[in-house]
């Protein structure tokens, strides 16, 4: 057996240990709780101040345990841990802001499996370079600069509470930089190519499998409530029950669907829905429930709204087995391949890419350029500020001069039956190509 080397002091067998690293002249612990590993120096060069001071930290670590507090270390992750409960605190107490929501994903997903190891003072531009370097991968992409934004957001919280404990000296703090490029105004859909994303839905549904058409019908109704109320795709709309909508009628007897949305990036608001929007949520209360949506609304119905029910082969029919309603997983690629069967996928003045996005984008500009909404009311209806609509849609400002239309335009246009440009109607021959 190897002896022992003499800067190695077992303390107490299997819980405690006092050991010196080579060119070290302090002490240091390794102490075990709750079955694991844990280690923390003693900052003592004398050996029986060291030991003395081993035994406390062991001491202190099993109060923390026992008043339900965890044990603390200079570990990233560690540090990560508390500035996650502290931040949970605050929106427990209702003055935390929804983008800690953001901070708490950034700081789980990405942060912790890659900086978790290291203590939270030893961090610096070495490992912060190969944290970009990490990020990047795992996300496939370069991030944009408000992602950047965030992330240093969440990662200051960190060093903060490692300052609050007293690991991390403010002159030893890493300066974050978010160096990326800023993010462009997102592709939109003109008139006519609008026309042409609602009118071939249903044929398409109609093409389906039939283990495709309820996703393929929940995409339409959620497509058509995404341009005609500006949500952004996600959870604002996904996450929403038959309980958050009222219903209401203007004095021209126009509907009005009244979405309570209560996972907005920037907290609750209160969206409005036309027409269009009350025809897909129809759609969906009779497929899913075989009910109308007041019906739903008034038996409190308390079921997610964007929901497909789980198709069902002919033994589990037989089987009496009752579909359950599921959550629309790749609504994106679905999305992205419906546009690409009709042509519609690639804007052809940027070549920029359409995704679900996209429809938010378009409702602004179709708000601004036909309907005149005030800027101010515009914000409020899609949970951004004046500064955000100012900042991407002040090039319509000229466009807006020439077009001088009613309140009630583009819905008009929007709704005109017509015919479509052939070149977005779906090609069967190249199905056909495709399945040979």
């Amino acid at each position: 057996m190897t002896d022992r080397k003499d800067t190695t002091h077992v303390l107490i067998a299997r819980n405690l240990t006092l050991y010196r690293r080579p060119r070290s002249s302090v002490w240091q612990c390794k102490y075990k709780t709750e079955g694991r590993w844990r280690r923390a120096t003693t900052h003592e060069r004398d050996f029986e101040s060291a030991k003395n001071r081993a035994y406390d930290i062991l001491i202190e670590a099993k109060v923390r345990i026992k008043l339900n507090v965890v044990p603390f270390t200079r570990k990233f992750k560690d540090v990560a841990t508390q500035a996650i409960v502290r931040i949970d605190k605050e929106l427990q107490d209702d003055y935390g802001k929804v983008i800690y929501k953001e901070y708490k994903v950034a700081i789980n997903k990405y942060m912790i499996p890659f900086l978790g190891n290291y203590n939270v003072d030893s961090i610096g531009p070495v490992q912060l370079e190969e944290f970009d370097q990490f990020r990047i991968k795992k996300m496939g992409r370069v991030p944009k600069l408000s992602t950047l934004q965030t992330h240093n957001a969440a990662m200051n919280r960190i060093f903060d509470e490692a300052e609050l404990r007293g690991y991390l000296k403010a002159i030893n703090r890493p300066k974050l930089v978010a160096k990326a490029k800023k993010g462009g105004r997102r592709a939109g859909f003109n008139l006519e190519e609008v026309r042409a994303v609602k009118q071939n839905f249903d044929a398409w549904i109609e093409r389906g499998r039939a283990d495709c058409v309820a996703v393929r019908s929940l995409l339409r109704d959620y497509v058509h409530v995404l341009m005609d109320t500006g949500a952004r795709p996600g959870k604002e709309l996904l996450d929403m029950r038959w309980t958050q909508i009222e219903l209401q009628t203007m004095a021209n007897d126009d509907p009005v669907v009244i979405l309570k949305i209560q996972t907005g990036k920037t907290g609750k608001r209160s969206a409005i829905g036309r027409t269009p929007t009350l025809l897909a949520l129809d759609a969906l209360a009779k497929r899913n429930h075989a009910s109308t949506v007041a019906e739903l609304i008034h038996s409190s119905n308390k079921a997610h709204i964007f929901r497909f029910a789980e198709y069902l082969n002919e033994d589990q029919l037989l089987a009496s087995q009752t579909p359950q309603l599921l959550p629309p997983t790749s609504f994106s690629k679905l999305f992205n391949t419906y546009l690409d069967d009709h042509n519609l996928l690639l804007d052809p003045i940027t070549n920029q890419k359409r995704v679900l996005y996209s429809l938010r984008h378009t409702y602004a500009t179709m708000a601004l350029t036909y309907d005149h909404v005030e800027v101010h009311t515009l914000a409020k209806q899609m949970g951004t500020s004046i500064a955000m609509i100012e900042k991407h849609y002040s090039h319509l400002d000229v466009i807006k001069a020439v077009h001088q239309l009613q309140g009630t335009e583009s819905r008009l246009l929007l709704e005109a039956v017509g015919e479509i440009d052939q070149r977005y109607v779906f090609d069967n021959n190249q199905e056909l190509a495709v399945s040979t």
